[in-house]
């Protein structure tokens, strides 16, 4: 090889070593961006209360009656992996066997269930947990893990809850999701269940985690999957131990045998509404679907309080009684 042929292979090998960097740092920022986007302080329980009460006034009265008589309560569960996670409970005013299990959403915490805490204890009477999910409030971790990860942890806060609550028998119980946490709750579904599980409700959850990401990846910087999200992927799988297209609320809900109700909202443009037409074909019987007129994502209930509550009562009285 001449002198001039050198000098093109040392500058294609250059090339193809940036673009190689490239991507591997655009993969670890995408993974970085998705799963750890805020530090240690931002995502503690700080503003919380703050929010739901300017977001649902009707809360405060409430959280401020719990909290005189000491209602409100804290808990902890060592997970699987040795880490530390918090949850918080509250009993029924009257003692009822009925128990909802309450799962957030992506960068929440169990205070921003409050006002599905509020319609499952104040409107219904149940008893209710509120966990933290794996980093995010006051629980540990190391980053967030979309739903797949949090099921298992969600199968131990829901034996905890049945601890709890149960008196001389098990306690029968819902597990209600929104956004990641409606994903996460499609993801325990599919998994075997304890006897006192009863149904599910399920709002605004994504397919997967891979369809998820591509979905934003395209709506908010313009790029195809090809090759970013395949190597967040693979940098996820090394680092967390689960993959984007692993996290399936879909191929999960196949499997699920329970009563499941659908909601989404029907001006969703974050984890858009036709996901929820897939998901819920996807779910034999018995199965309800409710979208909610106009509702943006996570806005369901506030925007249609009355409706949804009544919607969520008449499903879970057919199963929990």
């Amino acid at each position: 090889m001449n002198k001039k042929g050198k000098k093109w292979l040392i500058a294609i090998v250059i090339i193809i070593m940036f673009l190689i960097c490239a991507v591997l740092g655009g993969g670890a920022y995408l993974v970085k961006f998705a799963l750890r986007p805020y530090d240690d302080v931002v995502r503690k329980n700080a503003q919380s209360y703050e929010y739901m009460f300017n977001e649902y006034p009707f809360l405060k009265p409430w959280v401020d009656s719990l909290t005189h008589a000491n209602a409100l309560k804290d808990t902890f569960i060592i997970n699987r992996d040795g880490i530390w996670l918090h949850g918080y409970y509250v009993k029924a005013a009257q003692p009822t066997h009925k128990t909802a299990t309450i799962v957030h959403g992506y960068t929440d915490n169990g205070l921003r269930m409050l006002m599905i805490g509020y319609l499952y204890s104040k409107d219904l009477g149940y008893n209710i947990l509120l966990p933290d999910l794996h980093y995010q409030g006051e629980s540990g971790g190391s980053a967030i893990q979309m739903g797949w990860k949090d099921r298992l942890d969600v199968m131990q806060w829901m034996n905890l809850a049945n601890n709890l609550f149960k008196d001389s028998v098990d306690t029968q119980m819902v597990v209600h999701g929104i956004s990641m946490g409606g994903a996460t709750t499609m993801m325990v579904s599919g998994d075997p269940q304890p006897s006192f599980t009863k149904c599910f409700v399920e709002d605004c959850g994504y397919t997967s985690a891979w369809d998820e990401f591509e979905y934003q990846l395209k709506s908010d910087f313009h790029l195809p999957p090809f090759p970013l999200m395949y190597v967040a992927d693979w940098i996820c799988n090394k680092k967390y131990g689960w993959g984007f297209k692993e996290a399936s609320s879909l191929n999960q809900v196949r499997k699920c045998s329970y009563p499941m109700l659908f909601i989404h909202g029907g001006d969703d443009h974050y984890v858009p509404t036709e996901m929820v037409y897939t998901l819920y074909d996807a779910k034999s019987e018995p199965k309800e679907l409710w979208i909610a007129p106009g509702a943006a994502h996570a806005k369901s209930y506030r925007d249609h309080k009355e409706e949804y509550t009544l919607r969520v009562k008449n499903f879970v009285d057919k199963y929990i009684n």
